[in-house]
């Protein structure tokens, strides 16, 4: 009996890789509690990048996706050069390469997963060779092409790639919060764009089961950008030329469309390691080896093997751990996820963030040096926006708020807050606009925690004259809307 439940363990437990893989999932979305809660990650840490494609938008994220990040910078283009996104791009790259979808792409995963699935498979052949450049294309045009130019043109940033083809935005973003019963009131916002992105995701899904990483070999662009360093990135798969015999056995049974262990579309995986008779192919970081063939590496000492085994207990042992500090933090210590809305004495009406009750006091500093009290509009009808720049609904919708505030200059007190997740100069961006409100940025994200934000945007918080909410809901409105709040709220 023992001896057939080793065997089935032995046929069915994880490699190392599917494990690193599962890992890096977990840590890419460490925010358990936005899962819970339906809300998305808004501390310090979601300004910068993760190597691999994730979904910023996702409940648990912890990160910003480096493509939304790239496409943001290059809107930006007009007023500021995307240094740091360029920067982190190229540190990943010259690091890791394409190791990053082999090992930690939390899309890579899923595409393997769904490859899983018991059907005929489709093998690769030149077709699929010509069809790997495709994600060349789709770099060039909808990462870079359109958001650049649309930002110099129209100064509104337009995330091309995110906004009509990404299926992680749609799976991990969309859907995750789709499917958490707090957030029932988003299904009001969708339309004909999430319904074209949700058949575009079924479609990459089903071509994954059939062909192996289809999205990742065809059409994403990270992995185009991360291809260009595989010939120089530090840790990637090498083969020894003195033990290789050039059989080509692995390139045969790789299931990327390379043409030789470690060009542009290798990820790096390893798994040709394992029909590499001559055990010619290892995997490693400069000279360190880590991960060996079956038969050792040429020039083994007789302790290597157990060298080899000591260090990875060593680097599993400080994974495990920076992954319990950072689920602990992300969790339970980061003030984005602990700091809840303090209790206050000015009104009868409950506080909280739910039509009728009374909002929470907060102040801000104006981008124009002034102060923005909420306890000082009372008697006026509040609007509060939530946008960000790189929310092109956002940009659209601000000169209607402008217009409303110059028309009511007496009765109306509005501000429009800025996101915590700041990737330009929002000062720069909105100089030359002549909006009749106040900016402000909300730094710590206590705003966004006291108005009930999950961090989807635009939100709009209206206020009657008593300071209690008459409308608080997430997605765009029109001047008319905007007219009907301020006559709801002037009762």
């Amino acid at each position: 009996m023992d001896n057939t439940k080793t065997s089935w363990w032995q046929a069915h437990r994880p490699t190392t890789r599917r494990l690193v893989q599962l890992y890096s999932a977990l840590l890419h979305n460490a925010y358990i509690k936005g899962f819970i809660d339906g809300r998305i990650y808004t501390g310090g840490a979601k300004a910068a990048c993760v190597p691999g494609l994730n979904c910023y938008s996702c409940p648990g994220a912890v990160g910003a996706c480096p493509l939304g990040a790239i496409q943001n910078a290059l809107a930006s283009a007009g007023h500021r050069a995307g240094w740091y996104v360029l920067g982190m791009l190229l540190l990943f790259g010259v690091i890791l390469g394409r190791t990053i979808c082999g090992w930690l792409c939390p899309m890579g995963l899923i595409q393997e997963l769904l490859h899983k699935i018991p059907t005929p498979k489709l093998k690769k052949s030149r077709v699929t060779r010509a069809l790997s450049w495709l994600k060349t294309v789709v770099l060039a045009v909808f990462v870079v092409a359109i958001p650049l130019g649309y930002g110099l043109r129209y100064d509104i940033p337009l995330p091309a790639f995110c906004k009509y083809i990404c299926p992680a935005g749609t799976f991990e973003g969309a859907m995750s919060h789709l499917a958490n019963p707090a957030n029932a009131s988003f299904y009001s916002m969708l339309g004909l764009l999430f319904t074209r992105k949700f058949v575009i995701m079924l479609v990459i899904g089903l071509a994954c089961v059939f062909c192996y990483r289809s999205f990742c070999r065809f059409l994403c662009p990270l992995g185009a950008i991360y291809g260009l360093f595989n010939r120089v990135s530090v840790v990637g798969v090498r083969v020894d030329d003195s033990r290789c015999n050039h059989c080509g056995a692995c390139v045969r049974h790789c299931g990327m469309d390379v043409r030789r262990v470690g060009d542009h579309e290798c990820i790096q995986c390893g798994r040709c390691m394992d029909v590499c008779h001559p055990g010619a192919i290892s995997v490693r970081a400069g000279r360190i080896i880590l991960k060996a063939p079956g038969t050792g590496c040429a020039g083994d000492a007789p302790d290597a093997p157990d060298k080899r085994r000591r260090l990875g207990r060593v680097l599993w042992g400080a994974a495990l751990a920076v992954l319990c500090l950072a689920l602990v933090w992300f969790n339970f210590l980061d003030p984005a996820a602990t700091e809840a809305p303090a209790v206050s004495d000015e009104s009868d009406a409950p506080v909280g963030h739910e039509v009728g009750q009374q909002l929470e006091d907060f102040a801000l500093e104006c981008y124009d040096g002034s102060e923005f009290h909420l306890a000082d509009a009372r008697g006026k009808v509040v609007f509060i926006n939530l946008w960000a720049t790189y929310c092109t609904p956002c940009i659209h919708e601000l000169p209607y708020f402008s217009e409303l505030c110059a028309s009511h200059p007496d009765d109306i007190a509005m501000i429009a807050v800025h996101s915590s997740l700041v990737t330009e100069d929002p000062v720069a961006f909105i100089a030359d606009k002549g909006f009749a409100m106040p900016f402000a940025t909300d730094d710590d994200g206590a705003v966004n925690a006291i108005v009930g934000g999950t961090g989807a945007l635009p939100q709009t918080i209206v206020l009657n004259r008593r300071g209690e909410v008459v409308y608080n809901r997430i997605g765009s409105v029109t001047p008319e809307a905007l007219a009907a709040l301020y006559d709801e709220a002037d009762q």
